[in-house]
């Protein structure tokens, strides 16, 4: 059964209170008791770390209003329909950083995670400051969006309610393909390029696709609200 966790205001401690712009992190493992430990170690180890969202499911990762976060901690070994390089890339999309756990320190394992722009990938057993290491080098180069985040958490919500109606956009083959190719990370150039397009075809399909997706009551504004969508209808994979 998929957990999420989503503190309310106040959990935080008095050292976290008075820490000014904390950084937020969400943390995605497979199993609740590695999902307890790892929000555990970076609680009581790292005060102006604050994780605002833990669950041990994806799609409630990227459906919570609090995301995205600055870092996102993420479990290589998570069984989910949505690829480990889907999830990395629509993290970064989105604007946050990533971390990946992993248990195996193999070639592949590095090379899919290098690949897909994790910021930072640690393996086998791993000691709680090194956790808590990685986290802080990640977030020296994303805490200085934290602070605009926090000011669009109370709209995102609104928008999140509004977005989760799943009444389909009927997308054409094209628009559906430019879907795809931006919700992993790409610019609207790279999206032409891959498609084989103009530049200018390409954007008019994703600015098709966003008015489609708004026709039938659902945000598509930005692209982390395109992330949500492409995931709410299985086009991220």
């Amino acid at each position: 059964m998929t957990t999420l966790r989503e503190p309310g205001a106040g959990t935080r401690d008095a050292s976290r209170r008075s820490s000014p712009q904390p950084v937020r992190v969400g943390v995605l493992m497979g199993h609740e008791p590695a999902l307890d430990e790892v929000c555990a170690i970076l609680r009581r180890r790292a005060p102006e770390i604050d994780v605002v969202v833990s669950t041990t499911g994806w799609l409630q990762l990227v459906r919570s209003p609090r995301f995205p976060t600055d870092v996102v901690v993420v479990d290589y070994d998570l069984a989910d329909a949505v690829s480990l390089e889907g999830r990395i890339r629509s993290c970064r999309a989105a604007g946050a950083a990533v971390v990946v756990l992993s248990r195996s320190g193999a070639e592949e394992v590095r090379r899919r995670v290098v690949d897909a722009g994790a910021a930072a990938l640690l393996t086998g057993p791993v000691p709680a400051a090194d956790i808590v290491a990685a986290v802080r080098a990640v977030a020296a180069g994303a805490g200085a969006r934290s602070a605009q985040r926090r000011d669009d958490d109370t709209t995102r919500q609104d928008e999140g309610r509004a977005a989760r109606a799943f009444a389909s956009p009927r997308l054409s083959q094209g628009e559906e393909q430019a879907l795809r190719l931006y919700v992993t990370g790409r610019s609207t150039q790279a999206v032409a390029a891959a498609m084989n397009v103009q530049y200018e075809t390409a954007k008019t399909y994703l600015r098709r696709v966003r008015a489609k997706y708004r026709l039938v009551g659902r945000i598509a504004g930005r692209r982390s609200d395109l992330i949500d969508r492409a995931t709410e209808d299985g086009y991220l994979r």
